[in-house]
C-alpha cells in the first residue's frame, strides 16, 4: 500500500511541476503512467482509490486553481490564461471556471472573493499512514532562538475550543459542515495577500497557512507537544497572517482579529527530511522551547490572555515557534 500511495504522490507532484511549467502535453494520464511503469488504466483505478476522485476532475480542479490565481494576480489577458492552462477557447475555460466556482473569471478579477481552491493532494502522508520514522541517521540541525518584534497584522482564521493538536484539530473541524481541511485550506489558499506565502502550492507554511494558539480561557489547558504544556488554557486556530488594512471579505466560517505589534521568541529549526526527521527535529524544538534561560534578557514567556503564538510546519524550509514574550518588571 506504502508503495502504491508514494507513486500516486510522484503523480500529483509530476502534476503540479507540469501546470507550473506550462507542459500540458505531458499532462496526460498515460505518460504519467508510463513513468511509474504501470498501466494507465490501472493508476487511474489506484489514483481514485486513494485520492477519492478521478484523474481527469483533480486535474481540471488543479489548473483551475493555478488559472485563478493568475487572474487574481497579474493583469493577463484571460484568453492568455486559458490558453496557457490547456483550454482551447475563452468560452471553454469560462464554462468550466463558473462550473467550478459559481462566477465567470471577468467576475473575479473585477471581485476576488473567497473561494474554496482544489489545494495539492498528499496521499504519501507518513501521520495518515502510520509509518515509523528511521533517524538513526539524522543530519537534523540545532535551533536557532532569537527576538523579533512583529508589526501589527491581522490573523484571519478558523477555530476549536476542543482539539488537542494539528490531527485533532481537522478530526473534529471534520465534524462540522463546511469545516474540514480541503475547505478550509481551499478557501484561505484563494486569498491574496497573505503575508507568510511563499508561493507554496501545498495547505501548509508555503501557501501561508499556519497554525496557532490564542491564550483563552475557555480554551483546553492541555497540549500536543512541551513547549504549550503548562496548563495555560488555549485556543487551537488555523489561518493566514493578513496586512493591517486587509478589508477583503471574510468567509462564514472564520474570524478575522485585529493583532498589535508585539514582540516574540523564536525558536527556529532549519529544512529538514520529513518522512525520516519529523519527530527528531519536533522534539529538538520543544526541548529548545522548554529548557531556554531568559535570565540576563529582561524578559519572559507572555501567556496573557488574548496572546497569540504561531506555530510555522515546512519541511522545505523550517519548523518555527513564534510564543510572546514580555518584559520582566522590576
Amino acid at each position: 500500500m506504502y508503495e502504491m500511495n508514494r507513486h500516486i504522490q510522484m503523480i500529483v507532484d509530476e502534476i503540479d511541476r507540469c501546470i507550473e511549467q506550462r507542459s500540458n502535453e505531458e499532462l496526460t494520464l498515460r505518460t504519467l503512467s508510463q513513468k511509474l511503469g504501470y498501466s494507465e488504466f490501472y493508476v487511474a483505478r489506484k489514483f481514485k482509490e486513494i485520492s477519492g476522485m478521478n484523474f481527469k476532475d483533480y486535474l481540471r480542479r488543479r489548473k483551475l486553481t493555478f488559472a485563478l490565481k493568475d487572474i487574481r494576480d497579474s493583469k493577463r489577458g484571460i484568453l492568455d490564461i486559458a490558453l496557457d492552462y490547456g483550454f482551447s477557447t475563452h468560452e471553454a475555460f469560462t464554462r468550466s471556471f463558473k462550473a467550478m466556482y459559481g462566477i465567470t473569471p471577468g467576475e473575479y478579477r473585477k471581485k476576488p472573493v473567497p473561494l474554496v481552491l482544489r489545494t495539492k493532494l498528499c496521499p504519501f502522508d507518513r501521520y495518515f499512514l502510520g509509518i515509523e520514522e528511521n533517524n538513526m541517521n539524522s543530519s537534523a540541525s540545532e535551533v536557532k532562538t532569537y527576538f523579533v518584534t512583529i508589526p501589527a497584522h491581522k490573523f484571519l482564521y478558523v477555530k476549536n475550543y476542543d482539539s488537542n493538536g494539528y490531527w485533532d484539530f481537522w478530526q473534529k473541524q471534520a465534524q462540522i459542515p463546511g469545516h474540514d481541511c480541503d475547505t478550509i485550506c481551499g478557501l484561505l489558499d484563494s486569498i491574496k495577500g497573505k503575508l507568510d506565502d511563499e508561493g507554496g502550492s501545498e495547505a501548509n507554511s508555503g501557501a501561508g497557512q499556519i497554525m496557532a494558539y490564542i491564550y483563552d480561557p475557555k480554551g483546553q489547558a492541555f497540549s500536543c507537544g512541551q513547549e504549550f504544556s503548562h496548563g495555560v488554557p488555549r485556543l487551537e486556530c488555523y489561518g493566514v497572517r493578513l496586512p493591517v488594512d486587509y478589508d477583503g471579505e471574510v468567509p462564514s466560517q472564520m474570524t478575522l482579529t485585529d493583532i498589535p505589534e508585539a514582540e516574540y521568541i523564536v525558536f527556529e529549526h532549519g529544512p529538514f527530511d520529513y518522512e525520516k526527521e519529523n519527530c527528531i527535529v519536533e522534539k529538538k524544538v520543544d526541548e529548545a522551547i522548554e529548557s531556554f534561560d531568559f535570565t540576563g534578557t529582561g524578559y519572559c514567556y507572555d501567556d496573557s490572555m488574548g496572546r497569540i503564538a504561531y506555530f510555522y510546519h515546512d519541511p522545505a524550509r523550517f519548523w518555527k515557534v513564534v510564543r510572546p514574550i514580555k518584559k520582566v518588571q522590576d
